[in-house]
C-alpha cells in the first residue's frame, strides 16, 4: 500500500495546483477583458448613435431655417410686387390723362402744320409705347 504523505505537498502536487491557479487566472482576465471591449465597443456605438442624431437634428434646424428664410423673401417679393401694381394703377388715371393731353398737343402741333405726318406718327408711337 501507498503510504499517504502529511503535511507539505510534493513538487509535481505543487506544480499541479500552480497550473490549476494560472489557467483560471488567464480564464478570467481574458473574460475580463472581452467584457471590457464589449461595453468600449457598445459605449462607442452608442456615442456614434447619439452624434448621428444630432447631426440629424442639427440638419432639420437648418433646413427650417432655410425654408423660413425662403419663405421670408417670398413673402417680401409678393409684397413688393403688390406694392408696385398699386404704384402703376395710382399713376395710370393721371398718366393717362397726361397721354391724352401730350396727344392732343401733338395733333394741335400737326394741324398748324409745324410737323409732318411722319413724325406726328413716330412721337404718337413713341408717346403710346408701341
Amino acid at each position: 500500500m501507498m503510504r499517504r504523505r502529511i503535511g507539505r505537498p510534493g513538487l509535481i502536487g505543487t506544480a499541479a495546483r500552480t497550473a490549476v491557479i494560472a489557467g483560471t487566472a488567464t480564464a478570467v482576465s481574458g473574460g475580463m477583458q472581452r467584457r471590457g471591449a464589449a461595453k468600449a465597443d457598445q459605449a462607442a456605438q452608442a456615442q456614434a448613435m447619439q452624434e448621428q442624431q444630432a447631426a440629424a437634428a442639427q440638419q432639420q434646424a437648418v433646413d427650417a431655417a432655410v425654408a423660413q428664410a425662403l419663405a421670408a423673401q417670398q413673402a417680401q417679393a409678393q409684397q413688393a410686387q403688390a406694392q408696385q401694381a398699386q404704384a402703376q394703377q395710382a399713376q395710370t388715371p393721371g398718366g393717362g390723362d397726361d397721354v391724352v393731353s401730350r396727344l392732343e398737343r401733338l395733333a394741335a402741333l400737326k394741324a398748324q402744320g409745324i410737323l409732318t405726318d411722319e413724325e406726328f406718327a413716330a412721337q404718337k408711337a413713341k408717346i403710346l409705347g408701341m
